[in-house]
């Protein structure tokens, strides 16, 4: 270690007089922690969760409130003339929110939802109906007259809450089982009846939820006549005692937990025929340890598609399944040496053809099958691969996606919205205008979309277009102007850089911000930001966060390099870390390293990192690095040993513990702590879910055992995440207390 640690008391009662100078900055135009987590947000009115109503004549979106940004509401804006209107108001609807149950607390950790009220929405394919759980009940509001309907008020949470295609029924899980509720006769029944214990109906099992980025478990047909719905057993999933703890006490939860190399929930899947009442299985296959990745149904409803994806992911089945009798068939496969990713690229067409992505080429592209799977032609080709299929227009054969990419070559920095075509492969053309990243949701017939944007000096803003990129109305403008509550603190934003690294053939992209006032004569420490994993990737140029100004108000300089295996990228990019998680990555994080100690403005002695989750793993590994050499590092809720993660996540980059015992070995963290460079802040909540405590149990006790200092911040109650305004703006003065400490004013002295 480069420095003695200070004493956990001591890094206490040093907290005092930091959080004192923190409230009471002479300068107004100095950010500050507590003003980043208060009220009203500084990333001023932005309209999440966007979609049109499926004849384009509406916009619905939530909306913070400004008196608790951790409280959504339901808002509306008609596509022509008329101002945005409040549609639902979860507090008049639900003043005092109660306790969610522990499904539902799970499920929305695994969805990464962290506010309250109406968390999510759904329309049926009509428009007449706009569908909102809110508090562990379902309200139903009507778009002629926005009447607000309360559909239950039942102790137990209704979840996946869904409004049949054709806006007859609404349907919900209760208790395990799915519940039918028939608007016209006011009246609900049970779908099934046996849900109970380690038996689970229509709701996607945890590996689906945290890893599949599937959240639902059950699927209506387009005529409302058949519900495909899947069955989970957990009987098999050993259970993974949980110590839960709170600021109250502690509770033992006997999770069922699936780690690497151990047993999976048996998910079957069954197609429910709502007139004759029969309930049919359809087949999967033999081989029961299979993971249920996709349904969708044909647009007529006559056939189902399911995507089988086997263990070792390595296969990717499409089935098309008669929900009739249940048989089915592969009509489709894709192969991979590494692994087949998944995606929401499948699109059923009307006249029978579909939609699906593939990375055969090395690249993600879009492809036409007929219905019996046998490839028509490209959509796209080229050198970059497509982020996602955000849209079809069947009658005039357009088809709209989103790519990183500029003159058919990719752009890891940027995303725009392309246009390409059903009817022959064509080289795309820019919906959207290059130079930022745009997001878009488009409605389903492919006329006109939402389009979400933003760039370094224009934060998040939401406008409604035709599909052509004609600009028709502002949902959200969200203009820096006066009174947007981020405006007296532009003067002070850092300048923001891109450049790019050179590792084993392949381009890494990294941003850096500089503090206020930067004069390139002086040195200046720096805070290296990192995620590492499998991921979209954090170098973009779009709107800098409110916490990256607070770092360089601090005076460091904020550095970002997205290293191989990171961002959507090349199969070959994201293949690197295959079977060696925690190699590739540091190898590209020195490469970071080594170039900031290049430049003439970086102090060398005063490189600190900070990551979560999977930037957590990768700060333990970078400063047990020594050709790191950071001074310091933060890591919060990091996993030290992938065989006690999932099976999904971990065996689709690292294989099982058994078949791949020299890389998990290797990515091990616990026996390189004695050759840690600097001092380590580690955080975690203490009822995480998700990464579970013990992983950060193993570091304190090689810590201890080894006897060597360090500082810990634990979390009672938090999951993941540390969720509030009161729990962040605390953890942002322990990283800023942390860092002056180490690599800032008050290190040099110490």
């Amino acid at each position: 270690m480069r420095k003695h640690l200070l004493a956990s008391a001591l890094f206490l009662a040093a907290q005092a007089p930091f959080t004192a100078a923190l409230a009471h900055n002479a300068d107004p135009a100095v950010l500050t922690p507590e003003r980043v987590f208060a009220n009203p947000s500084l990333s001023g009115p932005v309209a999440r969760g966007v979609s049109l109503s499926p004849d384009g004549e509406l916009v619905a979106f939530l909306r913070s409130r400004e008196d608790d940004v951790d409280v959504l509401d339901l808002w509306a804006a008609p596509t022509g003339e008329g101002e945005p209107f409040k549609l639902i108001d979860a507090r008049a609807l639900v003043p005092d929110a109660g306790e969610l149950s522990e499904a539902e607390k799970a499920r929305r950790e695994r969805m990464r939802i962290s506010q309250r009220g109406v968390v999510e929405y759904s329309w049926d394919e009509q428009g007449r109906y706009i569908l909102a759980p809110l508090e562990g009940d379902v309200f139903l509001a009507e778009r002629a007259g926005g009447a607000v309907r309360r559909l239950t008020e039942t102790e137990a949470d209704e979840i996946d809450a869904k409004v049949s295609p054709k806006g007859n029924f609404v349907s919900w899980v209760r208790d395990q089982d799915l519940v039918v509720y028939d608007l016209a006769a006011g009246t609900e029944a049970p779908v099934t009846t046996d849900g109970d214990g380690l038996i689970t109906w229509a709701t996607a099992e945890f590996i689906a939820q945290e890893e599949m980025d599937r959240d639902t478990g059950y699927w209506w047909s387009p005529d409302e006549r058949y519900i495909a719905l899947q069955r989970t057993d957990e009987s098999a999933v050993d259970i993974v005692p949980r110590l839960d703890i709170t600021g109250g006490g502690a509770s033992v939860i006997e999770q069922r937990y699936p780690r690497a190399g151990r047993p999976n929930a048996v998910v079957e899947l069954y197609v429910q025929d709502r007139q004759s009442g029969q309930r049919t299985k359809v087949d999967l296959g033999e081989n029961t340890d299979i993971y249920l990745a996709r349904v969708n149904w044909s647009a007529d409803g006559q056939t189902l598609y399911v995507q089988r994806q086997s263990r070792d992911q390595k296969r990717l089945d499409l089935l098309s399944v008669d929900p009739a009798t249940g048989a089915s068939r592969v009509i489709v496969t894709q192969r991979s040496d590494a692994w087949v990713p998944l995606t929401n690229d499948f699109r059923a067409l009307e006249d029978g053809t579909f939609i699906w992505s593939s990375e055969e080429t090395g690249w993600r592209h879009l492809y036409l099958y007929n219905r019996d799977g046998r490839r028509l032609r490209a959509i796209t080709r080229g050198a970059y691969p497509i982020k996602g299929l955000n849209g079809v227009n069947q009658t005039t054969g357009e088809v709209f996606f989103t790519a990183s990419m500029r003159d058919g070559r990719e752009l890891p920095i940027e995303q725009q919205m392309f246009r390409a075509s059903l009817r022959r492969t064509v080289t795309p053309v820019a919906v959207t205008p290059e130079g930022g990243w745009w997001g878009a949701s488009m409605n389903r017939t492919g006329t006109a979309y939402v389009g979400n944007y933003t760039d370094l000096n224009t934060p998040a803003q939401s406008g409604l277009y035709r599909a052509d990129g004609t600009f028709v109305r502002w949902i959200e403008e969200n203009r820096l102007d006066e009174s947007h509550p981020y405006f007296p603190y532009v003067s002070r934003r850092g300048q923001v850089t891109f450049g790019e690294l050179e590792s084993h053939g392949e381009t890494l992209v990294w941003q850096m911000t500089t503090p206020p006032g930067f004069d390139p004569t002086k040195t200046y420490p720096v805070v290296m930001q990192v995620y590492g994993g499998p991921s979209g990737g954090g170098v973009r140029r779009g709107w800098q966060s409110a916490t990256n100004q607070l770092l360089t108000e601090a005076g460091y300089i904020v550095f970002r390099l997205d290293n191989r295996g990171e961002g959507d990228r090349s199969t070959a990019f994201k293949q690197a870390l295959y079977l060696k998680m925690g190699q590739p990555e540091i190898e590209d994080q020195v490469l970071g390293a080594n170039y900031l100690r290049s430049l003439p403005f970086v102090d060398a002695d005063r490189i600190s990192a900070m990551g979560w989750s999977y930037g957590g793993f990768m700060t333990l590994h970078m400063l047990t690095e020594p050709e790191m050499g950071l001074t310091s590092a933060i890591s919060g809720a990091p996993v030290t040993d992938w065989s006690l993660y999932d099976t999904h996540y971990t065996e689709r980059f690292m294989s099982t513990p058994e078949a791949n015992a020299e890389g998990y070995a290797a990515s091990d963290v616990v026996d390189q702590l004695d050759q840690s460079t600097g001092r380590l802040l580690l955080l975690h909540g203490m009822a995480d879910d998700n990464v579970i405590f013990e992983n950060a149990t193993r570091v304190i006790d090689a810590l201890q055992a080894k006897s060597v200092p360090f500082e810990m911040m634990l979390y009672p109650g938090q999951r993941h995440g540390i969720r509030g305004n009161e729990r962040q703006l605390q953890q942002w003065r322990t990283y800023l207390d942390f860092f002056d400490r180490t690599i800032g004013s008050r290190s040099a002295s110490e």
